[in-house]
């Protein structure tokens, strides 16, 4: 009787341990998380490599680096996911940059006005490709690889292939400025305070209508770790000068997306329709307008991106966000997002930019020629299409 007993908490101890493993782990977007323990060996590997790398300093560049490559991805997300590709943001980032430093530098324009004639272009790019790939139904691949061809012309031709300088104070700010440490401070105890209010909201709402949830130690682990993560960025981004202006476009832009395509009908059609293109005709999706709408924001961001990336350079050249459309493409890939469609989130797409910009960055201290990154980065894009198509081969049998 004594040995049953013993037997019987010995297997309720390991029930209760499974039930934690599986809560934790068990339902985890596994490719995720293979990015993210892949960005820590990145880290460490070109930490030991270069004792540069993982300063306060680097670290801070890095992280402003990946903010073009990071806001084009939050907008090809959303294409890719829909079933179809944006092969023009780079260009479309190369000439609304080029026009923003034409209406500050030559037609002396008020920073604001300048800032909303930029964004005005790049929506109204966008808006055009996806009439034609939506109404006209030419693929996106030929409508986008013909725009990045006609927006990279173009751009040639309105500079006149100079170099154009913007000395704007205001728009200079927008890719350059640091946050006061104070700032850091508040945006982290912020964003910690979101995270156990979203965890909490999201637990209380899961047991008002029945459905199973972790066990709390669970959920505190992830408020926990999360929180740390904040923490960590907060005390590294403030031992260098504060957080980078740039970060703050990301992170509002990545949390307005995540909210966009997982709380409102828009996002659950955007997915629908690139799971089941004809289920969701049949369910009546208007499939041409959500298409449209898609593109339409692929280049609004493309704007943005254009604003940020002139404002650090202080100019636009003919060469600004050339190939930039295939680091997005990589992020979002490697982030999880797959080329088939109807999967992919914002947070993998922004893991995926923090990885590719992590590898040019680590390469580029240890003096590697420029022709190895595209070798290595081009190897790990093949590799994240595999995993994908592999998993999901795996998934129909």
């Amino acid at each position: 009787m004594e040995l049953q007993k013993e037997i019987g908490k010995q297997t309720d101890g390991s029930a209760v341990k499974s039930t934690l493993w599986g809560s934790l782990f068990g339902k985890m977007d596994v490719r995720a998380y293979t990015m993210v323990g892949a960005l820590v060996l990145i880290w460490v590997f070109f930490g030991l490599l270069d004792p540069t790398f993982l300063t306060p300093r680097n670290l801070s560049n890095l992280f402003t680096q990946m903010s073009v490559t990071s806001i084009l991805a939050i907008g090809m997300v959303l294409v890719i996911v829909a079933g179809h590709i944006d092969l023009s943001v780079g260009s479309i980032l190369g000439l609304t940059g080029g026009l923003a430093a034409i209406f500050s530098n030559w037609l002396e324009l008020p920073a604001i006005v300048v800032i909303l004639a930029t964004l005005a272009a790049g929506a109204i790019l966008g808006l055009v490709q996806g009439w034609l790939v939506a109404y006209k139904m030419i693929p996106a691949f030929i409508v986008t690889l013909g725009g990045m061809m006609v927006f990279r012309g173009t751009l040639m031709g309105v500079t006149k292939s100079m170099t154009i300088p913007v000395s704007d104070k205001v728009l200079a700010l927008l890719g350059n400025a640091y946050f006061a440490s104070g700032f850091g401070i508040i945006l982290g105890v912020l964003a910690i305070a979101l995270i156990v209010w979203s965890t909490l909201l999201k637990r209380r709402s899961r047991q008002k209508y029945g459905f199973e949830v972790a066990p709390f130690v669970v959920d505190v682990i992830k408020m926990a770790a999360l929180s740390l993560l904040v923490i960590a960025f907060v005390l590294v981004m403030n031992a260098y000068k504060g957080i980078p202006f740039p970060i703050i476009f990301v992170i509002v832009l990545a949390a307005i997306f995540f909210f966009l395509s997982t709380k409102t009908t828009f996002g659950r059609h955007i997915y629908a329709i690139g799971g089941n293109l004809e289920a969701a005709r049949l369910s009546g999706i208007n499939i041409r307008r959500k298409t449209m709408t898609v593109f339409l924001l692929s280049g609004l961001l493309a704007s943005i991106a254009s604003i940020i990336l002139t404002s650090r350079l202080a100019s636009a050249t003919i060469t600004a966000g050339n190939m930039a459309e295939m680091d997005a493409i990589a992020a979002c890939v490697i982030g999880g997002t797959s080329l088939m469609g109807g999967a992919g989130t914002v947070l993998g797409a922004l893991i995926g930019a923090l990885v590719m910009t992590s590898l040019d960055n680590g390469m580029s201290l240890m003096g590697l020629e420029s022709f190895w990154q595209y070798v290595v980065k081009g190897s790990i894009l093949v590799f994240a299409v595999w995993l994908d198509i592999s998993n999901r081969r795996k998934g129909l049998r």
